[in-house]
């Protein structure tokens, strides 16, 4: 592999960057050039209605300011990918957005599950489509316009309408495809079957497309550079960029949200997997992701945004760790807890309603969220060893929670397995990947040697105390 620099755009549901790596031969270097907000934002009225959105113009705008930096600081950069959450989508019709993209927290979810449940239960959903319950799908999301597509000629999931904005260019990326629950686990194709039963128009949803291929160029500083597709499912591109053996490990991409589960060939579609809400993403190289959606920092970060103390968090945690274990936990997966805003009004709600002693003090509140989120994955790693047959012997912690030595130091107490923390960056790392168009097993067992010899792990053992962590290569 020859010396080539790539931007990566990495959307999260909170923040968003502009990364710039490094590839050469023997390791991977990454620097961020620009950081900014992506936060929903509430509209009372606009041509959807009422309701929470994404402002895709100012995202636009942030996304194309960072990479004129991103050429400003690299006169050699060679090109660009994209990434983001996923199930959110904008509706085009002659190739013009029809309204900003509703935010999947949206209080619309519901009423699009009832639509959907009326004409194909979830039994028979989940044997088609191989995902976990969650309200905010796709697929529900659609059930909740009226009608599905509102007339629409197209349908771009978060990072191809990015893509679409940046060169005219129509494609779904499969890995970020297979979370809206109209694609067919087994084939990786839309299942045109389950959209006729829905009464969802086939004609909304573009060809698919891979990791590596071209989508056009797009002008970045005073050049045109190619937009290449990567794993634009931000938890694809981060499994990508996990250095582990997958045949004895799990994973946890630890951001707003926690994916928790294990790498496999191909999707579990039974019935226990159905039962214990277990889903199948599709991964680079063909490969399914089985996890389960947990609870990542979500609650946390609400919680100290409606304190006002988001710059205490270490401080808050340093407080926490010296904090004795709560004697019960916060099912943090409650439904209570999805919404934005009031969060640790609703958490003392919680807990009085559920007969539970409220914490005292703000660090007794800090480490019963996090180890109530410690909990809730070591037991979706444990059930993901079950469900597939694994002898799962580590957890591979990466993203924006594997910063946190408290919250890696309970998984590993809670699971009872070695948790490796890092890298934070994989998702990013994993887009550049991605564009280098690592699509072949052996180039995914390539690229995560690669991510190994570029990063220190963090090493926690069940029992330790954080300070204990050590580091390795």
């Amino acid at each position: 592999m020859s010396t080539v620099v790539r931007a990566a755009v990495d959307l999260g549901a909170s923040s968003g960057r502009v990364l710039v790596g490094r590839l050469e031969r023997d390791r991977i270097d990454l620097a961020e050039v620009a950081r900014f907000p992506t936060a929903p934002r509430r509209r009372t009225t606009g041509p959807s209605g009422p309701g929470l959105f994404w402002d895709f113009d100012a995202l636009l705008g942030h996304i194309r300011r960072g990479l004129d930096e991103a050429a400003r600081q690299h006169s050699d950069l060679a090109s660009v990918g994209i990434d983001s959450w996923a199930v959110d989508y904008g509706l085009l019709r002659q190739g013009e957005l029809i309204d900003d993209p509703f935010c999947y927290r949206d209080e619309r979810c519901q009423r699009g599950v009832d639509w959907v449940h009326q004409r194909v239960g979830f039994e028979q959903l989940h044997a088609r489509n191989g995902l976990q319950f969650l309200p905010f799908t796709t697929v529900y999301q659609l059930g909740a316009e009226s009608p599905p597509g509102r007339g629409a000629d197209a349908l771009l999931l978060v990072p191809d309408l990015v893509t679409h904005a940046l060169t005219g260019h129509l494609a779904t990326e499969r890995t970020n495809a297979s979370t809206t629950g109209l694609l067919d686990p087994r084939t990786g194709d839309w299942d045109t079957d389950l959209m006729a039963a829905l009464g969802i128009p086939r004609a909304l949803f573009t060809g698919l497309v891979d990791a590596g291929d071209e989508r056009g160029h797009t002008r970045v500083g005073h050049r045109d550079l190619p937009v290449l597709t990567t794993a634009s499912h931000d938890t694809a591109a981060a499994i990508l960029a996990t250095p582990m053996d997958p045949e004895r490990s799990a994973y946890a991409s630890l951001g707003t949200w926690g994916l928790v589960g294990v790498e496999l060939e191909h999707p579990v579609l039974s019935e226990a997997a159905r039962r214990a809400n277990f889903t199948n993403e599709g991964g680079v190289a063909g490969t399914t992701r089985f996890l389960r959606n947990v609870m990542g920092t979500w609650l946390l970060s609400e919680v100290l945004r409606e304190w006002g103390r988001e710059d205490d968090l270490v401080d808050l945690l340093a407080a926490a760790a010296a904090q004795p274990a709560p004697r019960s936990l916060v099912d943090v997966d409650d439904p209570a807890f999805l919404a934005p805003d009031d969060m640790a009004t609703r958490l003392t709600a919680w807990l009085r309603e559920h007969d539970q002693p409220v914490p005292e003090s703000a660090a007794g509140v800090v480490r019963l969220v996090v180890e109530s989120t410690a909990a809730a994955q070591a037991a979706a790693v444990h059930r993901a060893g079950e469900l597939t047959g694994r002898r799962v012997e580590q957890v591979h912690v990466v993203g924006g929670g594997s910063r946190s030595e408290l919250l890696c130091q309970l998984l590993a107490d809670h699971s009872g397995l070695t948790v490796l923390a890092g890298p934070v960056e994989a998702t990013g790392i994993g887009n550049l990947l991605g564009q280098s168009g690592m699509t072949t097993r052996d180039d995914v067992e390539r690229a995560r040697s690669l991510v190994s010899a570029s990063t220190r792990v963090r090493v926690h053992q069940p029992g330790g105390s954080v300070d204990d962590a050590q580091y390795r290569r």
